[in-house]
């Protein structure tokens, strides 16, 4: 394939992921979006709440327990801000049942939520040698496309939960997930973006965690993106990854467990 028909097809195939990234780095920790509670527990299993209430984490003890810079080896970490924050009225789907699933994506607290923080972690590129981006633009080819965009970013939201209200939040999610396997549509700023599919990937840490990848679609190309979920007590985390040369095809991503796993440390 030519190395302008491949650039096309893996830009066209992450023009929704992208849409999800470019807004997916804030939230609200005051939403009043519904928590889409189901007393019987998330269709793959009911979750794991406390048998005494959790107290939540202040704001302060929140940002202790984030992501700093040095947590994840080879990946530059930064706090969102102001500027990046999506509200949760701001998140419409065409499908109900699914807008706790959009919430996690944009980094949306649920109901009960007292504190919020929020970070960005980025792999930093490896210095190898291998084609730039300069290189992309001057058409070096579909190698040079995966070398300079074979990056993974992290867009990690940590919320803290009064009493129930976490383990409450985190079924929602998962039974949310089930009900919307098949996809939804999802929209923010005016900008539409299709989920076509989400598959739940094997993930652990934490009283409970859970992950997916979900597929994106836009003119006819797709694009996966992650999507994890971490409870500790009354502490929930999401994390929502993508990686820009997985959208053409030829590079295959995983979960962001390193990123999970140093979350996680830091909640215990």
């Amino acid at each position: 394939m030519r190395a302008t028909a491949v650039r096309r097809t893996a830009l066209a195939a992450s023009a929704a992921a992208l849409a999800l990234l470019a807004t997916a780095c804030g939230g609200s920790s005051d939403s009043d979006a519904k928590d889409g509670k189901d007393e019987k527990g998330a269709a793959n299993g009911s979750s794991s709440a406390p048998k005494t209430p959790a107290k939540a984490l202040t704001a302060a003890e929140l940002e202790t327990a984030a992501l700093a810079q040095g947590d994840v080896e080879g990946t530059k970490i930064t706090k969102t801000g102001a500027a990046d924050e999506v509200p949760a009225d701001g998140v419409k789907v065409d499908k109900e049942a699914c807008l706790p699933v959009a919430h996690a994506m944009y980094g949306v607290a649920q109901k009960g939520a007292v504190a919020t923080t929020k970070r960005r972690v980025i792999d930093e590129p490896k210095a190898d040698g291998k084609k730039s981006l300069e290189d992309v633009a001057k058409g070096e080819g579909a190698d040079a496309f995966k070398d300079a965009f074979n990056l993974t970013s992290t867009f990690v939201a940590l919320h803290s939960y009064e009493g129930t209200a976490g383990p409450d939040a985190f079924t929602a999610l998962k039974k949310a997930a089930a009900d919307c396997a098949g996809g939804f549509t999802a929209t923010v700023a005016g900008t539409p973006t299709k989920v076509v599919s989400m598959a739940e990937e094997k993930i652990t840490g934490g009283d409970e965690a859970v992950a997916w990848t979900v597929t994106s679609e836009s003119d006819g190309a797709t694009a996966p993106v992650k999507l994890v979920a971490l409870r500790k007590g009354g502490s929930v985390a999401t994390f929502f990854a993508f990686n820009l040369a997985a959208a053409g095809g030829d590079v295959k991503f995983e979960l962001p467990t390193a990123v999970v796993a140093a979350q996680d440390k830091k909640l215990a």
